[in-house]
């Protein structure tokens, strides 16, 4: 799991703790609702704006990254590195795929257009296995 050491003008809290450790828990990228609903569970006091705060002030530390996925709620992901990502078109739910990202991409696009690739982030769809079992 991360820790919060890597957060450098940040005062360690136990709030950001237990968000944190919600997300490095999590397989399905929760949404600060569901991340709300696991921290009370540990913090039952926790109000639902200091989790989105700590949601906040987490992603611009660079310690968890939000997704922004078209058509739904955004996410959040406790792996900052650059990596894929698949969503189940039935319950919704986001998982992180072990596939390695094709850099020279971002190459490739800049080269043909003219534009100037920083990255790029991928989605791949269709049904998690969860989904694939239900419906047999």
């Amino acid at each position: 799991m991360l820790g919060l050491t890597t957060i450098m003008n940040r005062r360690r809290t136990k709030q950001r703790e237990a968000i944190l450790a919600v997300l490095g828990n999590a397989s399905d990228h929760p949404t600060a609702d569901q991340t709300y609903e696991e921290v009370r569970k540990q913090l039952p006091r926790i109000s639902k704006g200091t989790v989105y705060r700590g949601l906040r002030v987490l992603e611009e530390d660079g310690v968890v990254k939000e997704l922004s996925l078209p058509g739904t709620v955004s996410r959040f992901d406790a792996t900052v590195r650059p990596h894929y990502h698949f969503r189940c078109d039935r319950c919704g739910r986001v998982f992180d795929l072990d596939q390695p990202v094709i850099e020279e991409l971002d190459a490739r696009v800049a080269k043909r257009t003219g534009y100037k690739v920083t990255h790029h982030e991928l989605e791949f769809r269709g049904l998690c296995r969860e989904c694939q079992w239900r419906s047999l």
